[in-house]
């Protein structure tokens, strides 16, 4: 997601800057959790059916949210089928930027701002501009940015273009509890670090302060007791986790003001976040020079200054971790691991200690 608004105005991209990304004084965090809500299904109930080819996700490497649409897209081999659209890290008041293509053009939608796709079916679009958002093709048009369907549909509704050996990420029988443990997650974890983030009072701060460690403590426990939230296998839930978690150390531990300790410092914790990173089509996402200046230098009511951290050191998430101690089974009865990236879509070497090759 992101803190962007329509550009009718100044005064209006103000109003409606960020569903999340700033800092009201006096006030605790709230995002806004409305979302386009319209669905691609099989059946096509929405308007909007599944068919190879014709949708572009649009995913900021450096949004957590994104981010796992990303993990979810390559874990089920949907990169032939569902073609991506990455905007630069950081972006204005009105939306995210297609800077890091030739001539700052998406070279499929032919647009230079996000909020191009929005306005295509929405003109008065009142809401902040938010990746990640899946754009039909076609028409150029929007047709959701619901963060919280969009991976839960890539693994239920486009199932016939899934790969041969994709793991199942939403598995029927743990659907409620993987469904219980991602709203706990979203709002004591992933969104629990924006709210200490931004918290624009002391007592806000310190409230959502100890909620974020008591939520982290209940996550290093669980995970002493299994390979994965779910058990021996990954599932949705990991996918959702740890994009918050490979950011914590770079980002919000300092960035938001998180800094009890380090995720370093928590055994289960860092050991699972090594584990994952080190599994493909997690780490191979990542791209820590994007999520650094994204946050360092958009977030300017927290980083005035816009200096983007040198460190940390980003070499400890190649070490070995402990995890292999758990029964594993981390794709699944018959899956596979993914094959590697597309060579267009291999993170820049440079801003990652992962190097992969792209096929």
């Amino acid at each position: 997601m992101n803190e962007t608004a329509p550009d009718s105005t100044d005064a209006a991209a103000e109003q409606h800057s960020t569903r999340g990304a700033y800092v009201s004084a006096g006030k605790g965090f709230d995002r806004d959790m409305n979302y386009i809500d319209d669905r691609i299904t099989r059946d096509g109930r929405d308007g909007w059916p599944v068919e190879a080819g014709r949708y572009r996700l649009i995913a900021a490497r450096a949004c957590p949210w994104a981010n796992r649409t990303l993990i979810s897209r390559r874990l089920l081999g949907l990169e032939d089928v569902i073609s991506v659209g990455m905007p630069g890290p950081t972006h204005d008041k009105r939306s995210w930027t297609f800077d890091l293509d030739p001539g700052e053009v998406d070279p499929v939608l032919g647009y230079e701002r996000l909020q191009q796709a929005y306005f295509a079916r929405f003109p008065d679009y009142p809401r902040g501009i938010t990746v990640p958002a899946v754009v039909d093709v076609p028409t150029r048009a929007v047709v959701t940015n619901d963060f919280q369907r969009i991976t839960l549909d890539f693994a239920t509704e486009w199932t016939e273009h899934h790969r041969a050996g994709a793991p199942d990420l939403y598995p029927e029988a743990q659907r409620e509890e993987i469904d219980a443990l991602n709203k706990w997650m979203l709002h004591r974890v992933n969104n629990g670090v924006y709210k200490v983030g931004f918290a624009g009072s002391q007592e806000d701060y310190e409230r959502e302060y100890a909620l974020l460690w008591e939520a982290l403590d209940e996550l290093e426990e669980r995970l002493g007791r299994s390979r994965y939230l779910m058990g021996p296998s990954i599932t949705e839930a990991d996918v959702r986790l740890f994009p918050t978690l490979i950011r914590f150390d770079p980002v919000y531990h300092g960035h938001f003001k998180a800094n009890r300790q380090t995720l370093a410092s928590m055994p289960n914790l860092w050991n699972y976040t090594k584990d994952l990173f080190q599994t493909p089509g997690f780490g191979d996402t990542v791209d820590f020079a994007q999520i650094k200046r994204h946050y360092y230098y958009v977030h300017e009511d927290i980083n005035p200054t816009q200096i983007v951290p040198a460190g940390p050191a980003l070499e400890p998430l190649l070490e070995a971790h402990d995890r292999d101690r758990f029964e594993t089974d981390t794709w699944g009865p018959g899956g596979t691991a993914p094959e590697a990236p597309l060579a267009a879509e291999v993170v820049d070497p440079a801003h990652t200690p992962l190097h992969v090759t792209g096929r």
